[in-house]
């Protein structure tokens, strides 16, 4: 029988399907961003991670169009896990791959995204390779990573370190189709804030979400550690985006969730090392 800490450590590996990537570089070859890149920095840490990427979920889904390409072309209820994993292994592999892996990676999603489209409920085209859309989806995933690196793992990321990341991420998010990247905290922002008008809050968007929030843990023995990310996913909500969801309540909450998600990450971190 496998000691506990190895069997946490392959647990968690098995949620971002990480056992199953290839990681390996040539000599010489660090990849699109390298060992001293803020990417390897801000994505390095599994509980800060996966509370980003449940926050970046609830954004990216209050846009009609990101919502439309989940609703249509998905089995969400059935595969939320899934999906999560998939959007975990495109990050893993993009940031800490080959940079043919990555390119791979990228390559593929975009001929996922070639393929998704369709029509909105009033009657709007979408399309996934949209470059605005594109932009949108990518703004939320990297606002979503940095606020959970620096409430969650480390609150002293300088300021200059969280504009190279910003930075640095506009290369993959780019090479996706997007275009007009942000790529500092201030531009970052001033996106988020011009494309509020065009948020929705509609059945579709409550369904996907409670799908989300309410998903099985992968294993019993993860379920108290799923519950709490997901909550610590919600309290990283911007106040616009939770008073959309109608989680605007966790405001309060979230000195206690910070300080209990910080000792989770530690844990997981001993797990992982071993």
């Amino acid at each position: 029988m496998l000691p506990v800490r190895r069997q946490i450590a392959d647990q968690i590996r098995d949620v971002v399907g990480s056992r199953e990537l290839d990681l390996r570089r040539p000599p010489g070859d660090d990849g699109l961003f390298g060992p001293d890149s803020a990417t390897w920095a801000v994505h390095g840490d599994f509980t800060a991670m996966m509370a980003g990427g449940i926050a970046s979920l609830l954004v990216q889904m209050l846009h009609p169009a990101a919502l439309a390409g989940v609703w249509d072309h998905s089995d969400f209820r059935r595969d939320m896990a899934g999906r999560l994993r998939r959007t975990a292994g495109f990050i893993t592999v993009t940031t800490y791959g080959s940079t043919q892996a990555a390119e791979q990676m990228i390559a593929r999603v975009r001929a996922v995204h070639d393929r998704v489209g369709g029509t909105l409920p009033d009657g709007t085209p979408y399309a996934a390779n949209d470059p605005h859309l594109l932009t949108f989806v990518h703004a939320a995933e990297v606002d979503s990573f940095l606020r959970a690196h620096r409430t969650y793992r480390d609150p002293d990321f300088p300021d200059a370190q969280a504009d190279r990341y910003l930075a640095e991420m506009a290369v993959i998010a780019r090479r996706l189709g997007a275009e007009d990247v942000p790529e500092d905290r201030r531009q970052l922002a001033r996106f988020l804030e011009a494309i509020r008008p065009e948020l929705r809050v509609n059945a579709r968007m409550r369904a996907v979400a409670r799908t989300l929030l309410n998903q099985p843990a992968p294993s019993p023995a993860l379920a108290p550690v799923s519950a709490w990310l997901t909550q610590a996913g919600i309290a990283l909500l911007p106040d616009w985006a939770a008073r959309l969801h109608g989680l605007e309540g966790y405001g309060a909450m979230r000195p206690a969730i910070r300080a209990g998600t910080r000792g989770l990450g530690g844990a997981i971190r001993w797990a992982l090392a071993g």
